[in-house]
């Protein structure tokens, strides 16, 4: 079999073609219902306002000549995408996500420099003892008794955050009596004489547990932004490892990069 014949009896990828060695996929002929009708919905939602109402699944269903489950699909993945929000038994156009700079500011800043109104709401503020990662994040040794913050971060009283930070008590102890945890942390933190120097940060996706879910007003299915945050001052003494849970419909982070 020489290689012409080969090439004869080899089946090609139905969906490919080659130019200059390189395969370029085709997409497929026949696209889901459902992303067909988030195409045209999309559309729609570009002519709309903040807060006017999005027309019914019965509408949609009728106008777009599809079953109401395809456009209950359609409408599911613009929630998650933060397009459109719930509101009473209707569905509205929700307002851009918010954009939250990753950098040493504070919550409070980034919230302000995007027009928005922060706040919090205190879940718990106690002492525990750190485990292995606390220990090492904080550079005390196991079972250390640390301050632990946990909070609802709030943007125009609108639930988009939950945040868990450790602090170290020896260096700490003393936001016990002079920080009103509805405020900014770092706020205090630097009003205490401490000077931020650099964090390391990492952002994953993860899924709410139904603790976390109840908190921040949303389900279990919706994507939450995860980040963890270890800061040091300008000596590198560690100031705090946070646990940050952020709905993924809500905000989003933006980080400027230099050479």
């Amino acid at each position: 079999m020489d290689a012409a014949e080969v090439t004869r009896v080899g089946a090609e990828p139905a969906t490919s073609d080659m130019h200059g060695g390189r395969a370029e996929f085709a997409l497929p002929d026949r696209l889901p219902k459902s992303y067909r009708v988030r195409t045209e919905l999309e559309t729609i939602l570009d002519d709309l306002a903040e807060g006017d109402p999005v027309p019914s699944e019965r509408d949609l269903a009728v106008r777009f000549e599809v079953a109401r489950e395809t456009v209950r699909q359609a409408l599911r993945d613009l929630l998650v995408e933060g397009r459109i929000r719930r509101q009473g038994r209707g569905t509205v156009v929700s307002r851009p996500k918010m954009v939250q700079p990753l950098s040493l500011r504070s919550y409070t800043e980034g919230a302000i420099s995007y027009g928005r109104v922060p706040g919090r709401l205190l879940v718990g503020w106690d002492d525990v003892s750190a485990d292995a990662d606390i220990a090492r994040d904080l550079d005390v040794p196991v079972g250390t008794s640390v301050m632990h913050l946990e909070r609802v971060l709030l943007a125009d009283g609108e639930r988009i955050g939950l945040e868990s930070t450790y602090l170290p008590l020896a260096r700490f102890a003393g936001l016990r009596a002079s920080y009103d945890p509805t405020t900014s942390l770092y706020a205090a933190v630097r009003a205490s004489g401490v000077v931020f120097g650099r964090a390391t940060e990492r952002i994953e996706t993860v899924l709410a547990s139904p603790r976390e879910a109840a908190l921040l007003e949303c389900t279990t299915a919706l994507p939450l932004l995860l980040l963890h945050r270890r800061s040091l001052d300008v000596d590198g003494e560690p100031i705090e490892r946070v646990r940050g849970l952020y709905r993924g419909d809500r905000i989003a982070f933006e980080a400027h990069l230099t050479k």
